[in-house]
């Protein structure tokens, strides 16, 4: 089998750590002066096509994001974790925040130019967890999907996946070309090291805008945020004596 051309989407998000903070007016979140990083499941199938190359299977691995020019950090970072080269689609500062189907419009496009034979993409981002771009991202190109994937093996012609689901696990075997979706616990991620770090410096990212890879102005999201709200701080808790006393605390609040 000669070795794929791979293709990984990731997004930047605001850093897991952070306890994050509705900006004043409830329209977002405040993202100024706050760490950001790679979303931990991108990196998770970042660290998945790094090992195909590694082992011969994979020729070349090309990491993509479609974000702001803030964005070249985090594709920076996976240059460092083992990409060859970088695409950011550039979103103009200011405007509304693009959602899963803008993005995998845009991915197609992406794919539609890099010619991959796979795409490799996290399940979900940490900031929205919607969980869609991937499988709008399959139907767009009209490829096979696999999601929620925590095991993978390339074969002739195709991939072999195990997916994870409520009642237990599922094996597929997808013909290639496939977009799959990277679960917990497909891998873990590597440190980038410090001269990984130095030669992502000299490794090409390009910056493509977004209405020249569409050919088009963008279209409107179609989902737009009315109001974020943070949830009501939790109330201290009260000890009783007794199981009587519990029973009558609970009836009288309404609970039994």
């Amino acid at each position: 089998m000669a070795p794929l051309k791979v293709l990984v989407g990731v997004k930047r998000v605001i850093d897991f750590a952070v306890k994050v903070r509705v900006a004043p007016g409830g329209q977002g979140v405040q993202e100024q002066g706050v760490k950001h990083s790679l979303n931990p499941f991108c990196e998770i199938a970042l660290e998945e096509a790094v090992r195909l190359r590694e082992k011969g299977d994979a020729a070349e691995v090309v990491v993509a994001s479609v974000g702001t020019r803030q964005s070249q950090e985090v594709l920076r970072t996976a240059l460092a974790l083992g990409a060859d080269r970088a695409v950011l689609v550039e979103v103009p500062p200011g405007g509304p925040a693009l959602g899963p189907r803008e993005v995998a419009a845009a991915l197609s496009r992406l794919v539609a130019r890099e010619s991959p034979h796979l795409v490799l993409l996290g399940k979900q981002a940490i900031d929205d967890d919607c969980n869609q771009t991937g499988q709008l991202l399959a139907a767009a190109l009209d490829w096979a999907q696999g999601t929620f994937v925590s095991r993978l093996a390339l074969e002739a012609g195709a991939v072999r996946v195990q997916r994870e689901l409520d009642g237990g696990l599922e094996t597929l075997r997808l013909r290639l070309p496939a977009v799959l979706s990277a679960d917990l616990r497909l891998n873990q991620p590597r440190y980038a090291s410090l001269p990984s770090i130095m030669k992502a410096k000299k490794k090409p990212l390009e910056l493509l805008p977004l209405p020249e890879l569409l050919g088009c102005p963008p279209a409107p999201p179609r989902l737009r945020v009315l109001r974020l709200e943070e949830p009501p701080g939790r109330q201290g808790g009260q000890r009783v004596e007794n199981v009587a006393a519990l029973l009558e605390r609970l009836a009288a609040a309404g609970r039994i």
